[in-house]
């Protein structure tokens, strides 16, 4: 896994909004994505009585309302050592296999 100093500004940028989304909404985990345009959406877990959704669902399903056609890059924060199975095939689903899924502790730092 890179370490922060490693990554591209784009992906440093994922890493604050996923820190700053979990750390302002008090969630299991932040989330933030890239989109093939270049936009970003950051969310937070969503953990209803009603309605559960991960932060990297939230972020996909901002991006495919918003017209998106793909992902370049996700960045999801919280206690898990990896992506979750459901996370991962959420992103492969809708943005392939190739797309970078970089995990952290709600700090920031990568595993």
């Amino acid at each position: 896994m890179p370490e922060q100093s490693e990554l591209s500004a784009e992906d440093r940028k994922l890493v604050t909004l996923a820190r700053a989304t979990r750390a302002r909404t008090g969630a299991a985990e932040g989330a933030a994505v890239r989109d093939l345009d270049g936009r970003t959406y950051a969310a937070a877990t969503v953990d209803l009585p009603s309605l559960q959704v991960s932060a990297v669902g939230v972020c996909v399903s901002m991006a495919v309302a918003s017209g998106a056609k793909g992902l370049e890059a996700v960045v999801v924060l919280g206690e898990a050592e990896e992506a979750s199975a459901s996370d991962l095939a959420i992103v492969r689903e809708f943005a392939g296999e190739d797309v970078p899924v970089l995990v952290g502790d709600a700090r920031g730092n990568l595993r």
